[in-house]
């Protein structure tokens, strides 16, 4: 339901933006897509043919797709991001404005601290949403496809071998976000309370002198950093296991590949350049995937 209503409520009103960036996303995938594509052109025939001119020919197509990837990236930080931000701003006025108009209870019953903490930060999450985040969530499973596909054309069988850990490895990463969002949810509070209370005694320090409370007020934001401590240490352990399951993983895939692929190579049935294309591909199909769970 909050999804549907943040999509109506931010998404939907910047389509065309959003449209827009999804655009120059796609346009610097395939831009990335080009050099290890062409290289299997590189040491099949140009290098063995002595072709010069198709030599040139390359660097000149790989040097555009480099340019062309460069200027869309500028441009996307440009369009999106900035856009994110002043989203931003917008909406902690907005935030602020809507703080004003509660009655004089609400304020008795939270720290003034507290609020001002999640009022700066809470809504640093849209970005996610207008920002980059989303347009690369999308634009990141159209590389993935189509580098899967490139992959399929070069050699399917090691393209299976590859897929399997990666899907492995989507499965342990979706059972950890359900674990970890609500970590990093609890911590956004805990850390606004720990902030609210700091900022309430800091500026009441002259009356907490005056009661001889200064223990007190110690042993109170003591036990609020140890709370947030044990909030810290639960995430660094899940995200720690995401990642070295990813480090397995991938090296298992790799193996696999160096094994397949030398076989396949001894067998005159891939060439070396094919190889060299196959394995750069890779990383442009593998990106994506922990730049969305990144994201997510």
């Amino acid at each position: 339901v909050s999804f549907k209503w943040a999509f109506k409520e931010y998404i939907w009103p910047r389509r065309k933006m959003l449209g827009l960036g999804l655009i120059l996303i796609l346009i610097q995938s395939a831009s990335g897509l080009v050099a290890p594509y062409a290289s299997r052109f590189l040491f099949d025939d140009i290098v063995p043919n002595k072709n010069m001119k198709g030599l040139w020919m390359l660097l000149a197509v790989v040097s555009a797709s480099i340019l062309i990837r460069s200027i869309t990236s500028f441009s996307i930080t440009r369009l999106l991001s900035v856009q994110a931000q002043l989203m931003i701003s917008q909406m902690r006025v907005q935030v602020q404005s809507k703080l004003m108009k509660l009655p004089i209870g609400f304020f008795d019953n939270h720290k003034s601290g507290a609020l001002v903490s999640r009022v700066m930060t809470d809504v640093e999450g849209v970005r996610n949403l207008v920002g980059t985040g989303f347009v690369q969530l999308i634009g990141g499973t159209l590389t993935s496809i189509a580098s899967i596909v490139l992959l399929v054309q070069i050699s399917p069988i090691m393209t299976i071998s590859v897929l399997i850990p990666l899907l492995i490895f989507a499965v342990v990463m979706l059972k950890a976000f359900g674990y970890v969002r609500p970590i990093f949810r609890e911590r956004g509070k805990i850390n606004a309370e720990v902030q609210g209370s700091l900022t309430e005694t800091l500026g009441g320090v002259r009356v907490i002198k005056a009661f001889n409370a200064e223990a007190l007020e110690s042993a109170s934001f003591e036990k609020g950093v140890t709370r947030l401590y044990e909030n810290v240490k639960k995430s660094l352990t899940a995200t720690a296991a995401i990642g070295s399951s990813s480090i397995f993983l991938i090296g298992l895939a790799s193996t696999g590949i160096m094994g397949i692929g030398g076989y396949f190579m001894m067998g005159g049935t891939l060439t070396m350049g094919e190889f060299l294309s196959f394995t750069l591909l890779l990383g442009f199909m593998i990106a994506p995937i922990v730049q969305m769970g990144n994201i997510g």
